[in-house]
């Protein structure tokens, strides 16, 4: 899991820029990008919303996936994450709206939009409220399809189980703070997760979606993707009362004694909404 304090920070220029760089050079938000969008089943859309949608990563997936004619709204609440989008992604088809999720349906037309993919972000937003505001702008038969990152959700692939073969590099984190920085890690039985399964339904039907499928997917990388994932600041370990050079030197030891090009793997958990066809 992300530390807590992940959710600041989104709007400033470093994050935004360390972001954009990492989703340019490894395939991890590119790769899940393209398998949401191909969920949300785009090949008859109009309008399709890219909630939280950053630098444009998911956006340009469902450009790729859409029709000639449709248009993508990318919706953010960070202007820095949008600045830098606005400089690599120029489709005129896109639109980029600086919002909070929860205001969703204050920025789409009243016909409603065909489709709501939200890549890796859903954990950072007040969910009954999104899933409320995604059912209102959703045209009845419309597709919410989004992703929680298993730490989240509580879940594991069993690729991730049988993957690893030594200390993970966010354990290593942990130790080095613990010896250079007096950390104390969390303690095993930390609190449940944040978005399990259960829970994500519940609010989902509260909002009157109805859940066609859900999967736990797996997402392969190495070690070295990992380090520059934890390298930037809002992604940076370990949590607590630590600058950003604490956490970079931490990192650097940590790194130092790991395999670079060692597999690591990342569970999701993914979910596909529908609005139901009967409200029309």
């Amino acid at each position: 899991m992300a530390p807590q304090d992940a959710v600041l920070g989104w709007d400033e220029d470093a994050t935004a820029e360390a972001y954009a760089a990492f989703t340019r050079e490894y395939p991890m938000y590119s790769a899940t990008s393209r398998d949401l969008a191909h969920r949300a089943r785009l090949t008859e859309s109009h309008l399709v919303v890219d909630l939280c949608g950053g630098a444009g990563s998911t956006a340009e997936a469902i450009l790729e996936l859409a029709p000639l004619q449709a248009r993508v709204i990318s919706l953010d609440n960070a202007a820095a994450m949008q600045r830098v989008g606005r400089r690599t992604l120029t489709d005129p088809r896109l639109t980029w709206v600086t919002a909070p999720a929860e205001e969703l349906a204050d920025h789409v037309p009243a016909g409603g939009v065909d489709a709501v993919v939200c890549n890796s972000a859903i954990w950072k937003a007040d969910t009954l409220s999104v899933f409320a505001t995604v059912h209102r702008a959703l045209r009845p038969g419309g597709r919410f399809v989004f992703n929680i990152g298993g730490g989240f959700a509580g879940v594991r692939h069993d690729d991730e189980k049988t993957a690893r073969t030594g200390p993970s590099l966010n354990s290593l984190i942990q130790q080095i703070a613990a010896r250079d920085y007096g950390y104390t890690p969390p303690p095993a039985d930390q609190a449940p997760p944040k978005l399990p399964l259960e829970a994500v339904t519940d609010q989902l039907s509260m909002a009157g979606m109805t859940v066609l499928d859900t999967e736990v997917v797996a997402q392969h990388g190495t070690v070295a993707e990992k380090r520059a994932w934890l390298s930037i600041p809002v992604f940076a370990r370990p949590d607590g009362d630590f600058t950003h050079a604490q956490r970079m030197d931490i990192l650097a030891k940590a790194y130092a004694l790991t395999t670079p090009d060692a597999p690591t793997v990342t569970s999701w958990l993914v979910v596909v909404a529908e609005r139901p066809e009967e409200e029309r």
